[in-house]
Protein backbone atom coordinates (compact mmCIF):
# COMPACT_ATOMS: atom_id res chain seq x y z
CA UNK A 1 0.00 0.00 0.00
CA UNK A 2 0.64 3.31 -0.38
CA UNK A 3 0.23 6.69 1.19
CA UNK A 4 -2.64 7.63 -1.10
CA UNK A 5 -4.23 4.15 -0.70
CA UNK A 6 -4.18 4.53 3.50
CA UNK A 7 -5.95 7.45 3.03
CA UNK A 8 -8.54 7.00 1.24
CA UNK A 9 -8.82 4.32 4.32
CA UNK A 10 -8.90 7.49 6.36
CA UNK A 11 -5.10 6.08 8.26
CA UNK A 12 -2.76 8.88 8.46
CA UNK A 13 0.58 7.12 9.33
CA UNK A 14 3.11 6.69 6.73
CA UNK A 15 3.00 2.52 5.27
CA UNK A 16 6.09 2.02 7.29
CA UNK A 17 4.82 3.39 10.40
CA UNK A 18 1.44 1.65 9.73
CA UNK A 19 3.10 -1.59 8.94
CA UNK A 20 5.01 -0.95 12.29
CA UNK A 21 2.09 -0.84 14.32
CA UNK A 22 0.25 -3.73 12.58
CA UNK A 23 2.91 -5.78 13.32
CA UNK A 24 3.48 -4.43 16.91
CA UNK A 25 -0.40 -6.00 17.35
CA UNK A 26 0.36 -8.77 15.47
CA UNK A 27 3.25 -9.72 18.54
CA UNK A 28 0.88 -8.89 21.16
CA UNK A 29 -1.64 -10.87 20.26
CA UNK A 30 1.26 -13.74 20.87
CA UNK A 31 1.56 -14.52 16.57
CA UNK A 32 5.24 -15.63 15.52
CA UNK A 33 5.44 -12.96 12.80
CA UNK A 34 3.53 -11.41 9.52
CA UNK A 35 3.49 -10.65 5.61
CA UNK A 36 5.38 -7.44 4.99
CA UNK A 37 7.39 -6.01 2.28
CA UNK A 38 10.80 -6.83 2.49
CA UNK A 39 11.45 -3.47 3.10
CA UNK A 40 10.00 -3.03 6.57
CA UNK A 41 12.26 -6.35 8.04
CA UNK A 42 15.76 -4.55 8.75
CA UNK A 43 13.51 -2.34 10.74
CA UNK A 44 11.36 -4.67 11.88
CA UNK A 45 13.92 -7.67 13.06
CA UNK A 46 15.52 -4.63 15.42
CA UNK A 47 11.79 -3.36 16.78
CA UNK A 48 10.73 -7.07 17.20
CA UNK A 49 13.54 -9.23 17.41
CA UNK A 50 15.43 -12.16 15.28
CA UNK A 51 12.27 -14.55 16.41
CA UNK A 52 9.76 -12.80 14.97
CA UNK A 53 9.43 -14.51 11.52
CA UNK A 54 8.71 -12.29 8.18
CA UNK A 55 7.10 -13.66 5.70
CA UNK A 56 7.92 -11.52 2.50
CA UNK A 57 6.03 -10.76 -1.02
CA UNK A 58 7.75 -9.29 -3.90
CA UNK A 59 11.06 -10.54 -4.36
CA UNK A 60 12.27 -10.61 -7.65
CA UNK A 61 16.03 -11.93 -9.20
CA UNK A 62 17.80 -9.44 -10.83
CA UNK A 63 16.25 -7.96 -14.36
CA UNK A 64 12.53 -9.57 -13.50
CA UNK A 65 9.51 -7.30 -13.85
CA UNK A 66 7.89 -6.05 -11.17
CA UNK A 67 4.54 -7.22 -12.32
CA UNK A 68 1.95 -5.76 -9.91
CA UNK A 69 4.17 -5.68 -7.26
CA UNK A 70 5.32 -2.09 -6.12
CA UNK A 71 8.09 -2.61 -3.19
CA UNK A 72 10.16 -5.18 -4.61
CA UNK A 73 13.54 -6.29 -3.53
CA UNK A 74 15.98 -9.43 -4.97
CA UNK A 75 16.65 -12.56 -3.06
CA UNK A 76 20.19 -11.40 -2.46
CA UNK A 77 18.82 -8.14 -0.71
CA UNK A 78 15.92 -9.64 0.90
CA UNK A 79 19.08 -12.07 2.50
CA UNK A 80 20.58 -9.57 3.90
CA UNK A 81 17.38 -7.48 5.30
CA UNK A 82 16.57 -10.33 7.51
CA UNK A 83 13.97 -12.24 5.52
CA UNK A 84 13.29 -15.06 6.63
CA UNK A 85 10.74 -16.84 4.02
CA UNK A 86 10.55 -14.99 0.85
CA UNK A 87 7.49 -15.80 -1.99
CA UNK A 88 9.08 -15.56 -5.47
CA UNK A 89 6.18 -16.60 -7.19
CA UNK A 90 6.04 -15.76 -11.62
CA UNK A 91 9.53 -14.98 -11.87
CA UNK A 92 9.68 -18.66 -11.00
CA UNK A 93 6.35 -19.86 -12.22
CA UNK A 94 6.12 -18.12 -15.24
CA UNK A 95 10.18 -18.87 -16.29
CA UNK A 96 10.82 -20.70 -19.26
CA UNK A 97 12.72 -23.36 -17.15
CA UNK A 98 11.05 -22.93 -13.81
CA UNK A 99 13.63 -25.68 -11.86
CA UNK A 100 16.66 -23.99 -13.72
CA UNK A 101 15.39 -20.51 -12.49
CA UNK A 102 15.47 -22.26 -8.49
CA UNK A 103 18.21 -23.03 -9.06
CA UNK A 104 20.04 -19.76 -10.18
CA UNK A 105 18.11 -18.10 -7.48
CA UNK A 106 19.56 -20.37 -4.53
CA UNK A 107 22.82 -20.37 -6.22
CA UNK A 108 22.81 -16.35 -5.79
CA UNK A 109 21.74 -16.71 -2.56
CA UNK A 110 24.45 -19.04 -1.25
CA UNK A 111 26.78 -17.01 -2.99
CA UNK A 112 25.66 -13.66 -0.85
CA UNK A 113 25.28 -16.07 2.33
Amino acid sequence: MEASDLADLGVTLSPADYAERLAALTQKCGLDGVVCSAQEAVRFKQVFGQEFKLVTPGIRPQGSEAGDQRRIMTPEQALAAGVDYMVIGRPVTQSVDPAQTLKAINASLQRSA
